[in-house]
């Protein structure tokens, strides 16, 4: 799939562009170039990853003169660029905006003018029923690329998103932050123990996005299924782990946090088929030419929204063993 192929990441240096370009790094890839504005991790990444086949562009996908540049001979674009810290958007909306939403137009248009072959968004549970202004922005992201497949004319290209609660272990996510609290001895801050969220680990993560781009004919949104843990236990699990005894404090929920994570809502059932991976949410014009040309893809069985209090959840155990195999606490 990858073999003399060009790929631009953008946002390349976060958590999952980091992993992507090690897993892309073990192809025959011809070429990946890494788009973000960060000049230090930018820099950072560059001495833990030597390979020469790897390219740092420094741009903003707010600038799209600069996003055309960073195209030229692409093939494949894994766009996960975002300003997606929640409370950071809740406090500067239009920021978010411009990013999130003006910048994911500004990448569907180069795209386009560069004749790309394949754009893959990197899209998120808070965009279903979004309730805060991350949500919102990355909502309308997946539908600026569901509906550029039905605008792109004549060109040869597919724009498709997978969606995804937060990675276990990401940069600034719950383990890590439990983590560093353990270390310093500071008491354990959560909001409300029984709180749910999905479990999806970085690898679950890189799969599925490969998964997408191989079985993607364009305008799908690609969902995994999962189990999903409560914060307490996840809680408990780090602190088994590290032998902890450090106390719990509970805090008060951040401005636009969920309770549970919602990766399909009751409105996109009728439109969500399903194989023995993923869940697939299709545009009504495309059902009929994908379920040809993909067998194995059924009308989904959800009956209500498909949520992280709606499906198993891991057990203290598992969690341990997951955080264990992925090398999560060192």
């Amino acid at each position: 799939m990858f073999k003399g192929k060009k790929i631009l990441i953008t946002g390349g240096t976060g958590s999952l562009g980091t992993a992507l370009t090690k897993k892309l790094l073990e192809t025959e890839v011809d070429t990946i170039r890494i788009y973000s504005r960060d000049e230090l991790k930018q820099t950072e990444m560059q001495t833990k990853i030597t390979d020469e086949r790897l390219r740092f562009l420094i741009g903003d996908i707010r600038d799209k003169e600069r996003l055309s540049r960073a195209l030229e001979d692409i093939n494949i674009v894994i766009h996960a660029a975002a300003l997606k810290h929640v409370p950071v958007a809740e406090y500067n909306p239009f920021e978010a905006v411009k990013t999130n939403v003006y910048g994911t137009q500004n990448l569907i248009e180069a795209c386009l003018d560069k004749n790309v072959g394949t754009v893959l968004a990197i899209g998120t549970d808070k965009a279903v029923a979004p309730f805060n202004t991350y949500g919102a922005t990355k909502f309308l992201m997946e539908r600026l690329f569901v509906s550029a497949n039905f605008y792109k004319g004549n060109h040869n290209i597919k724009f498709l998103c997978v969606r995804y609660g937060n990675v276990l272990g990401s940069r600034g996510s719950i383990v890590p932050t439990f983590v560093k609290q353990i270390k310093n001895k500071k008491d354990i801050t959560i909001t409300d123990p029984s709180m749910t969220r999905f479990n999806i680990t970085m690898n679950q993560a890189l799969e599925l996005v490969f998964r997408a781009l191989n079985n993607s004919q364009g305008g799908e949104v690609f969902i995994p299924k999962l189990k999903a843990y409560t914060v307490g236990n996840i809680r408990d699990a780090v602190m088994k782990i590290m032998k902890s005894d450090n106390k719990t404090k509970i805090i008060s929920v951040r401005p636009g946090e969920k309770f549970h994570e919602t990766l399909i809502s009751n409105d996109e059932i009728r439109n969500t088929y399903e194989n023995v991976d993923d869940y697939i949410i299709l545009e009504q014009q495309i059902q009929e030419s994908y379920l040809k040309n993909n067998p194995n893809v059924k009308k989904s069985e959800l009956k209500d929204q498909y949520s992280s209090d709606r499906v198993s959840l891991h057990s203290i155990e598992e969690l341990e063993e997951i955080l264990r195999n992925e090398k999560l606490i060192i």
